[in-house]
């Protein structure tokens, strides 16, 4: 097992590598094309500056993290002593399919087939969503030994999982996946921000695996935070690229899948404390103003943007947003270890 601890970081390193190099390029071929962001005209009018920046960002941490994760599986094959497993392919699984749902979500708001900023309709982006975790959902929890964590659950203090049923467990996992995907997507909005929030938290999820011995979880977490810190370097403030859906469906389906496969996904709210927020923002803002007539709790949802109308500059909302993440992502490892 220590063996292997330091493949996962060497690919963690090569993923970011990968990415920083074709990053410029990338971003021209992006720019050529007019594939750039459409902004809300209902957002602050910083934000309306952004326009035209490049999106489809996540791209950049897509693409090396299918690469690399189907690398290690050939290796696996060729040299056993890369230890890798079937079950890397169920976290890399939700990565594309979210990715390709949000990457259509992006195409077509760039290219303006419907309002300005809006690509697919919430009904429709909400329904492939629960398709694809549905799907994975079924995978984790039938396919007999495939996953080691899947129909279970970790509580501080219990050393071994807790078995669920799968009845109840599927459920859960359904919402843990898009719950988990629609809240990177909502905390995606001021540069640098969600693709630091992600990092951390995979990072914490990455040690979580290795304490499991899931060797194949942890070379997947790693990949992908070192795909993150690549995007980062061109999402950094002011930014060069954005994200799009493209990468922030993905990332959170892919955290809600990892979550489950360790089975702690009940520090999960700890852990991503920061995009947990952003989607309650957003929930909270909606019922209190449909029942009270329209009357709002925050200035703006979600919640990166409440901090900014309060007199925050963007990189102080980054920056004390990563922080708390940071913090968080401890405070979740610590009570894995508990």
């Amino acid at each position: 097992m220590p063996g292997n601890l330091p493949v996962a970081l060497t690919m963690g390193g090569t993923a970011f590598l990968l990415a920083v190099i074709w990053g410029d390029p990338f971003i021209t071929v992006l720019k050529r094309l007019k594939l750039g962001k459409q902004i809300l005209e209902s957002l602050p009018g910083s934000h309306q500056a952004k326009a035209g920046t490049p999106t489809f960002g996540g791209l950049m941490i897509l693409i090396p993290a299918l690469l690399l994760t189907l690398a290690l599986n050939v290796a696996s094959l060729l040299n056993p002593d890369i230890r890798t497993g079937p079950s890397i392919l169920m976290p890399l699984f939700m990565l594309v399919g979210f990715g390709v749902l949000g990457a259509i979500d992006d195409w077509e708001g760039v290219r303006g087939l419907h309002e300005r900023g809006q690509g697919l309709s919430a009904r429709t982006k909400f329904a492939g969503q629960v398709v694809l975790a549905v799907i994975g959902a079924l995978v984790m929890s039938l396919w007999e030994g495939g996953f080691q964590h899947a129909n279970a659950i970790f509580l501080p203090f219990i050393a071994i999982p807790l078995p669920i049923p799968p009845l109840i467990w599927i459920p859960v996992a359904v919402f843990i996946i898009v719950g988990t995907s629609n809240a990177i997507n909502f905390t995606d909005g001021l540069d640098g921000l969600a693709g630091i929030i992600t990092a951390s938290a995979f990072g914490a999820y990455g040690v979580i695996a290795y304490l499991q011995g899931q060797i194949f979880l942890v070379q997947f977490s790693f990949i992908i935070v070192g795909a993150c810190f690549a995007f980062l370097w061109y999402n950094a403030y002011p930014a060069q690229l954005f994200m799009g859906d493209t990468g922030s469906l993905a990332l959170g389906a892919a955290l809600g899948t990892v979550a489950l496969m360790t089975g702690q996904w009940l520090l999960l709210p700890i852990i991503a404390i920061v995009p947990v927020a952003e989607a309650l923002s957003v929930i909270i803002q909606v019922l209190y103003a449909r029942y009270t007539g329209g009357r709002r709790i925050f200035k703006m949802s979600p919640l990166h943007l409440h901090f900014q109308l309060s007199g925050w500059s963007e990189m102080q909302v980054v920056q004390r947003f990563w922080l708390v993440g940071l913090l968080a992502a401890m405070i979740g490892i610590a009570l894995a270890l508990i």
